[in-house]
């Protein structure tokens, strides 16, 4: 079973963009997404303009990967939080989230991110993230996709 997986912790807005996050936050993302970039007519594509702080080190436990983003957040909570607090009231409560990727499929072949996976496959938050996502208004989301070949 291979497995390749990555974390991010997203702020999406409408009206605030990744560079103005980026200020007020003093933390610099992974990725950003401008609004409106890819079409603006008939409807604005994409719709927000998203800032990320995105871990897809190969062979991490998601909890470390989690804790590899957060970290990097932990340093500016205050200016996270006011931030967060901010686009909810303007904007409305799901403009932030802590999004978990994991992708598995069988391979005769050992192509995983690690020697071995089996020390991938579970995971756990923490009181610290939990406090965390309270703090920031975070949804949680996790997709897992079974990659296999189907058998048909």
């Amino acid at each position: 079973m291979s497995l390749t997986q990555y974390v991010y912790f997203a702020i999406s807005s409408v009206g605030t963009t990744a560079d103005e996050i980026t200020q007020l936050l003093g933390v610099e993302p992974d990725e950003v997404t401008v609004r409106g970039s890819l079409t603006t007519s008939p409807h604005t594509i994409p719709f927000c303009h998203c800032w990320k702080v995105v871990c897809r080190e190969p062979g991490l436990p998601v909890d470390v990967q989690i804790d590899q983003v957060i970290g990097r957040l932990r340093p500016r909570m205050e200016a996270l939080t006011n931030l967060t607090i901010r686009l909810a009231t303007e904007e409305g409560p799901g403009g932030t989230i802590l999004q978990v990727h994991r992708y598995f499929s069988r391979h005769d072949e050992q192509t995983s991110d690690s020697p071995d996976d089996a020390n991938l496959f579970g995971w756990r938050l923490d009181r610290a993230v939990v406090d965390f996502l309270v703090a920031t208004g975070a949804d949680l989301d996790v997709g897992e996709y079974d990659m296999a070949p189907s058998d048909d």
